[in-house]
């Protein structure tokens, strides 16, 4: 114990540095990890107020060759004062076509005052059947501005290559829209009932009507016994 007491005091101001620098070490590496924290904290806040605009191209279930676009909201926060620039990079004459097809929806030229997360909206529909080739070489381009809910700008550009749609193709009709074309005829049908414009089919069978039925069978049955018996 003796032994120890001496030492420490002999090395008593090496051991004063040494513990200072680890003080140090350990507040430095401290300081470190809170701004790195912090950091994250608010990217994640960010996160859960930043829009994040997506357009892609989207055909109709019932039929396959009717295209239009879905912008979309995918991000955590509202955008507003959505603006579109949408131009053409190549396709010529059948992408400019294309595009204005496209943008005949009024909100391409006034943008979105507000566009919520989660929603979204189409724009026109064209076919592909007419000038197909033309249009599946068309690459269009839309510069996108907006703003988060804490004011934060926002620039994007989303290159749609129309050739994507180069061999697609749909199996039958989807579900939904054969039961919903079902329910359709179902509710015609009982329409033109209730109005009187059909009729229904239907044969009565009444209780006399059995009782006549099982007379009649027991009449054949004894005629038939008697004949035996007389053979």
């Amino acid at each position: 114990m003796t032994e120890m007491l001496n030492f420490l005091k002999q090395n008593s101001e090496a051991l004063t540095v040494i513990f200072t620098a680890v003080v140090t070490l350990s507040t430095v590496i401290y300081a470190v990890l809170t701004g790195f924290l912090v950091s994250e904290t608010r990217k994640m806040r960010e996160v859960q107020t930043e829009p994040k605009i997506h357009i892609t191209i989207e055909s109709f279930e019932f039929a396959i060759h009717i295209i239009r676009l879905n912008i979309q909201n995918i991000g955590l926060g509202p955008a507003s004062d959505l603006q579109f620039s949408p131009s053409v990079i190549t396709g010529g004459e059948s992408a400019a076509k294309l595009l204005g097809e496209f943008t005949e929806s009024n909100f391409f030229k006034t943008g979105l005052r507000h566009f919520g997360p989660g929603q979204n909206i189409y724009s026109t529909y064209t076919q592909t059947t007419e000038d197909f080739e033309g249009k599946s070489s068309s690459i269009l381009s839309f510069r996108l501005s907006y703003k988060s809910a804490t004011g934060k700008k926002y620039t994007d550009e989303i290159i749609l290559d129309m050739s994507e749609l180069k061999g697609r193709y749909q199996l039958g009709k989807p579900n939904l829209y054969s039961m919903a074309q079902s329910l359709e005829k179902i509710q015609k049908d009982i329409g033109h009932v209730v109005s009187g414009f059909k009729r229904v089919k239907a044969d009565v069978y009444s209780s006399e009507d059995r009782k006549e039925e099982r007379e009649e069978r027991e009449k054949r049955f004894a005629e038939e016994k008697a004949r035996r018996e007389n053979s």
